[in-house]
């Protein structure tokens, strides 16, 4: 059962979307939005692919793996955009990028 397999990289990947789509709400709503903006794309970004990553290991995809390579990736971008800016909803969604990524990593087992 994939879904029980992978539950750690799964919950990780919920979380970190969880965590990107609440920053870059937030992040619209901070007084210099521009300053914010590639914060957010990134943000909207990674929350698609961990949300996309965590049905495909859900329904034991063979291309969960590489889809998961390519989650790490963005999981790291976005977690280094957001360790950059001071705000909290930043500084939580960077964390949940690194713990995602780590798990991506060792999903696709290149850890």
């Amino acid at each position: 059962m994939a879904h029980v397999e992978h539950q750690t990289c799964i919950k990780a990947c919920e979380e970190c979307a969880e965590a990107c789509e609440h920053c870059a709400t937030a992040c619209l709503g901070e007084s210099d939005v521009k300053m914010m903006a590639e914060c957010v794309r990134l943000d909207r970004d990674c929350a698609a692919i961990c949300w996309l990553a965590a049905g495909f290991m859900s329904r034991g995809s063979k291309f969960a793996a590489d889809l998961c390579r390519v989650c790490a990736d963005i999981c790291e971008a976005c977690g280094a955009e957001c360790a950059k800016h001071k705000h909290d909803h930043c500084q939580r969604c960077a964390e949940a990028c690194r713990k995602c990524a780590e798990a991506c990593r060792m999903m696709a087992g290149i850890a």
